[in-house]
């Protein structure tokens, strides 16, 4: 590891803008399971939600980028690519911003994410306890205080709502609300219409099943390349030849798929190895 500048006197700055790795200065700094920081990448799949789980768009970033940030050049790369037209997309909770969901509801895809708790205090009230009157533009709190609109804040694209500091003093319950002496403040999307398309989904047969199908169908995914296809420790260094190296085991992959499907008459095993050539039937002349 080599120091290549001074830590930012104010402000925020990236680790990775003053410490990189002498060998693979594109690598950046990641958490380790086991413990420690070590110097990696992170590998991105976009995979078909069919019963052959397909990897259909592969892209490999710094480990200090966030895994939202290529969310949609993913989508968006997989539609131009291959033609496609998904009625619904699916991710966890990390995939589950405001900006995200926007764009994709905007296309008319369905946005099947967890939304964030970005902003949920742990032994507080949260945002579900709070019923908004949209006729009258207030919020009602559980006890039955209205907050009412005091301003917009343009840099988080959000309205704020807040409680008379005095209403809230006197609260029997403010403990489990607020610990400030100005009151409940309370905050609402500008684009809070989309988010609640997106919990209307949560309660549906079909998002639930679109994330049971995530968790056995795309996670696996790259458990296997790890453990099979040398995932886990990138032989190349270098961004771009790391990006060559993730999509040529993700070719792998879908090939085994593909074998498994057309076949050569031998049905290859995660490690790649075919079964004994005496347990198989005879191979066909021709592969399309």
């Amino acid at each position: 590891m080599l120091l290549i500048g001074p830590s930012c006197a104010g402000g925020y700055q990236r680790r990775s803008d003053f410490e990189a790795s002498t060998t693979d200065p594109d690598a950046a700094l990641m958490a380790h399971k086991k413990g420690g920081l070590h110097f990696g990448y992170h590998d991105h799949y976009a995979v078909d939600g069919g019963k052959a789980r397909i990897i259909l768009e592969v892209l490999v970033t710094p480990a200090d980028v966030m895994e939202n940030l290529p969310f949609l050049d993913l989508l968006w790369r997989v539609c131009f690519r291959w033609q496609l037209r998904p009625d619904h997309v699916t991710g966890d909770a990390t995939y589950g911003t405001v900006a995200s969901i926007v764009a994709v509801e905007d296309q008319g895809i369905r946005a099947y994410v967890p939304l964030s708790d970005v902003g949920k205090r742990p032994g507080f009230f949260g945002p579900e306890a709070f019923t908004y009157d949209a006729e009258h533009d207030v919020y009602t709190c559980p006890n039955g205080t209205v907050l009412r609109f005091r301003g917009n804040h343009y840099t988080a694209r959000a309205r704020a709502y807040q409680a008379p500091a005095s209403t809230c003093t006197a609260c029997p319950i403010k403990a489990r609300c607020t610990d400030s002496l100005k009151g409940r403040i309370f905050t609402r999307s500008f684009d809070e219409t989309y988010l609640d398309r997106v919990r209307a989904y949560h309660e549906t047969a079909a998002y639930r099943k679109a994330m049971r199908k995530r968790s056995v169908w795309v996670e696996p995914l790259f458990g296997e390349a790890k453990d099979w296809h040398g995932l886990r420790r990138f032989r190349l260094r270098g961004l771009w030849k790391v990006n060559i190296e993730a999509l040529l085991i993700a070719t792998g992959q879908n090939l085994k798929r593909l074998l498994r499907k057309r076949g050569w008459g031998r049905r290859p095993w995660p490690t790649g190895a075919p079964e004994p050539p005496s347990a198989a039937p005879k191979a066909p002349k021709s592969l399309s």
